[in-house]
């Protein structure tokens, strides 16, 4: 790693910490730079803004979120458990929920857009795998296989997002992913527990 970039990503993890013990809001540029030690000329050598800041923070919880998604696709469990592992593993942990606060907020909409895009590129190649395994174990049968992905994951985003779905929403949401996958009727039950 080059020098700049290792002082990029020494300035992130910084970053990283204090949003999550202060909250994204709560903290300064000038909190950051004093506690990395630099000149404010460097901080902005790196980063435009707080926001471009708090973008490549997400980028770097997406990384390795995503490490950790690909242990899924060696894990031994079931398929249909396999792709709620997957997407699961994309998820900020509970100490890194005031970076994810943070995107709901109203002033944050573009980025929160931006992180959901990127989630959806990242999970899709990988939930796509298994579903490819799925077909071969003969458990879904279906074509377009990326295409089907991505609209699963929209419509996962759009329902779980704000936490105001009913019982009869996720009823139809797993009725949805069966039908969209090729799945017989109640493979994907389990979903309902894990929601609960």
């Amino acid at each position: 790693m080059k020098k700049g970039e290792k002082r990029k990503l020494e300035l992130l993890q910084i970053a990283y910490r204090m949003f999550i013990t202060r909250g994204y809001e709560n903290t300064s540029v000038d909190e950051i730079i004093e506690e990395a030690g630099i000149a404010k000329g460097t901080y902005y050598y790196y980063f435009e803004s707080k926001e471009a800041m708090l973008e490549d923070v997400i980028s770097m919880m997406i990384e390795k979120e995503e490490e950790k998604a690909k242990a899924f696709l060696e894990a031994d469990v079931p398929i249909p458990q396999k792709l709620v592992g997957i997407v699961a593993s994309f998820r900020p942990t509970n100490e890194e929920q005031t970076i994810g606060d943070a995107l709901n907020r109203p002033e944050n909409i573009l980025m929160h857009d931006k992180t959901t895009k990127m989630l959806i590129e990242k999970i899709t190649p990988l939930f796509s795998k298994v579903v490819e395994s799925g077909i071969e174990e003969g458990i879904f049968e279906c074509d377009n296989i990326p295409e089907r992905v991505r609209m699963i994951l929209i419509l996962s985003d759009a329902l779980f997002d704000g936490n105001g779905c009913s019982q009869n929403d996720v009823i139809v949401f797993i009725d949805l992913i069966e039908k969209l996958l090729g799945a017989k009727k109640g493979t994907m039950d389990f979903i309902k527990e894990l929601i609960r």
